[in-house]
């Protein structure tokens, strides 16, 4: 039997044999394992693309109609302030053009047992969400005649994430080093280490303070427990992917963020065109559209087949096309024939777009063929 699948090994993919061996019934013949394996390189071959099709066109013409369709709104998530999801068109251009900032940055925190399975979920998602001092303090008093403030602690949200007054003390005390802190009760009390400063400095300091930084995970402005199927994640606003993976709760083989730069950052350039692909998809599937994966697929490996992450943007993709015609067709023309007739350039017309632009035959299909004849006197 293995001398069955070696043989069609090289016929088509590894995963392929791999996935017939898998789902291969108990008791099967070595005929019918043949027919079967028949059978998928036949299906293999029928799937495979024709010589000179316009993949390309196709798929720019199968993602661009659908595309028309798409509405420019934003999506709210129910219960949660200032948490909105960037969707249809504007999402799908920030993708496309691999922007090096998004609107709204997100990540899906998936979480190892028994946390998946609810436990402690409230507890984690506080521990996630990046907590700035002024979500912690119920007020903040000023003392003008002994230049110092009283930062007045809320316990209950203390308790939420896991610390006391004097963890909040320390990292005030790291953060003002211009200052005392010390802790009177459940308060604490920053004080500036000269008394000639102005009332000017004890509000600079105020503020300073007011956005702290005391726990969480940076860049995590939201946090919403979601539960999909059997299990529990956590939906964020904001991304730290880099930081997330570390925290012990977490699982890293499945947490992933929407932001494609810093997945292809973190996890290389395969991580990357997953996420444009995935991005993609969902963002035409959540407008009801329909979009065969395969066209999407073949615009994530042009985006990444160079080895890093390019936007199709005049900068990106587009710049590296060797025809003038065809980098002057999506922006700036203007500017690069200017440029192309300075340093005299040859446009040898071997793609589509500059044959279509001249009214000439494209090269594809039955356009592949050239027919050449000597002329005998």
């Amino acid at each position: 039997m293995e001398e069955l699948f070696k043989e069609f090994a090289s016929k088509f993919p590894a995963y392929l044999v791999e996935e017939v061996k898998e789902n291969l019934p108990p008791k099967v013949t070595k005929a019918q394992v043949k027919k079967i394996l028949e059978t998928v390189e036949e299906n293999y071959i029928y799937a495979k693309v024709d010589a000179g099709e316009s993949v390309g066109l196709v798929a720019a013409e199968s993602i661009g109609e659908p595309g028309t369709q798409m509405t420019l709104n934003t999506f709210h998530f129910a219960g949660v302030a200032e948490m909105n999801v960037t969707v249809g068109l504007p999402r799908i251009i920030e993708i496309l053009d691999a922007r090096l900032t998004i609107k709204t940055p997100m990540m899906e925190v998936y979480l190892v047992p028994p946390y998946n399975k609810g436990k402690d979920i409230r507890s984690i998602a506080m521990k996630i969400k990046e907590t700035k001092l002024f979500e912690l303090a119920s007020e903040f008093q000023i003392d003008i005649v002994e230049s110092q403030i009283r930062v007045v602690l809320n316990m209950k949200k203390l308790e939420e994430i896991g610390l006391t007054s004097k963890d909040v003390s320390k990292v005030i005390a790291k953060g003002a080093k211009t200052s005392s802190v010390k802790n009177d009760g459940d308060d604490i009390i920053v004080k500036l280490n000269s008394k000639d400063e102005g009332l000017n400095e004890v509000y600079k300091l105020k503020e300073k303070i007011r956005v702290m930084y005391i726990s969480g995970v940076k860049g995590v402005s939201q946090v919403l427990p979601v539960k999909r199927g059997e299990e529990f994640l956590i939906v964020t606003a904001g991304t730290n992917l880099k930081e997330m993976l570390n925290l012990d709760y977490v699982d890293p083989t499945r947490t992933t963020s929407n932001d494609i730069r810093e997945m292809g950052k973190l996890l290389g350039v395969e991580a990357a065109r997953s996420t444009v692909i995935n991005e993609v998809f969902k963002v035409i599937e959540n407008q009801g559209l329909n979009v065969d994966v395969r066209h999407i697929m073949l615009v994530a490996d042009t985006m990444c087949n160079g080895g890093s992450v390019k936007g199709i943007t005049r900068y990106g993709i587009v710049s590296e096309k060797s025809s003038v015609l065809a980098r002057a067709s999506f922006e700036t023309p203007i500017k690069h024939i200017i440029n192309a007739a300075v340093i005299g350039e040859e446009d040898l017309l071997n793609s589509v777009v500059e044959n279509v632009m001249i009214n000439q035959p494209v090269p594809t299909g039955t356009g592949l063929a050239k027919l050449k004849t000597k002329v005998i006197d």
